[in-house]
């Protein structure tokens, strides 16, 4: 029956958008992740932000380890096949940029890694070659794996009970060296698992330039998240999470040039030699920051891995010890990535005035395997 009176027509419309917001409001609220509700859905839109994560046993305080009982892959369980085939709307031109360096860049790795060597093997002369590579793989473009570094506080945690991520409870190196190694927190996980999604490039380096800022990226500079989040505004983004009106979608993938790739390439032979030796108490490199707001955005944000063209991502060294690193690695699993190259991305994305695309990577399909270059491409 309709109504007879305008106000009763009114009336009978508000009732209908009240229930139609609340049915829109449930359908949010069911896509929403509950803390304590284990293990998480990555398919869900939205995600506790660190002060809500759930206290969990056996593990270190703030553990996202929150995916499942035998769970491998920390924040690549985000690339869901929706969200991948999702993010190639990102592709407009279909332009190629590869983002790893040449397997011999750096010359001279830092943290006494070892220099990559290449070798041509003749099979048969004038006829058929082969090549070998000897390499490090954090010795250029890289991906930290969850086997790369443990969680603690202290050097006492660290021999007693520091802890890797998730499926590798115990820090000891009979899991990863020996006989009885297994192949938890294998790289080989993210290789079989596949690496692809939605890219989101914050060029600090121009912006800094542009506004006078000046460092070197080879010294400590510490990138906050304000300076990120004004570097953020001046390309047209903004750093708040979809769900908070913003651009950055679960899922995505962050990079951040820093500007170490295009400083190497400025410095002389003998220049980039002597600071990849500089002791490990003189290494100094540009990257975020540790603060509290830099960790809560980087966890809050739920991004699927976080990458930069500097070797340690974040800014070089940690006094405190207390390395964004293990906050990373460890507690959230989320993958980091290091010494990418992000210069002719940087500059395409200036052009063309769009700064996400969508990016691809195949790390080292290996068993047992603590790292991997990156082997990624951006397609814009």
């Amino acid at each position: 029956m309709t109504p007879s009176t305008p106000t009763a027509r009114i009336s009978s419309i508000s009732h209908h958008l009240t229930e139609n917001q609340f049915r829109e409001n449930s359908k949010m609220a069911s896509r929403s992740q509950i803390p304590d509700q284990l293990p998480w859905d990555p398919t869900c839109d939205q995600f506790p932000p660190f002060k809500q994560l759930p206290k969990l046993p056996n593990a270190p305080e703030g553990a996202a380890w929150v995916w499942g009982s035998d769970d491998q892959l920390g924040r690549l369980n985000l690339l869901t096949p929706e969200r991948v085939k999702a993010s190639a709307a990102e592709i407009r031109t279909g332009e190629l940029i590869r983002l790893d360096l040449p397997l011999d860049v750096p010359k001279k790795p830092a943290f006494e890694r070892e220099t990559f060597i290449h070798n041509i093997k003749t099979v048969t002369k004038d006829v058929v070659f082969d090549d070998t590579y000897a390499l490090n793989t954090q010795s250029g473009t890289q991906w930290d794996g969850f086997r790369h570094v443990i969680r603690t506080h202290s050097h006492q945690e660290l021999l007693q009970r520091g802890k890797y991520y998730h499926s590798l409870i115990e820090a000891t190196s009979k899991d990863i060296v020996g006989e009885a190694a297994n192949h938890k927190c294998s790289i080989h996980h993210w290789a079989v698992h596949g690496v692809a999604g939605r890219g989101v490039l914050l060029d600090y380096r121009h912006y800094a330039q542009v506004h006078n800022k000046p460092y070197d990226p080879y010294t400590t500079h510490a990138i906050t998240l304000p300076e990120l989040q004004e570097c953020a505004k001046f390309q047209g983004l903004d750093l708040r999470s979809e769900f908070q009106g913003g651009d950055i979608r679960v899922g995505d993938f962050l990079l951040i040039r820093s500007g170490f790739v295009q400083r190497y390439g400025e410095l002389s032979p003998e220049d980039r030699y002597t600071a990849a030796t500089r002791s490990h108490g003189d290494i100094a490199f540009a990257g975020v920051s540790r603060d509290t707001d830099m960790r809560e955005w980087l966890h809050d944000s739920y991004f699927a891995a976080v990458m930069g063209d500097s070797p340690t991502f974040e800014a070089w060294p940690v006094p405190q010890g207390d390395f964004l690193h293990m906050s990373l690695l460890a507690l959230w699993g989320c993958p980091i990535g290091e010494i990418w190259d992000l210069e002719t991305l940087a500059v395409r994305c200036r052009e063309l005035g769009k700064w996400t695309f969508f990016m691809t990577s195949a790390p080292a399909n290996m068993p047992g395997g603590v790292g991997s270059h990156a082997n990624a491409t951006a397609i814009l």
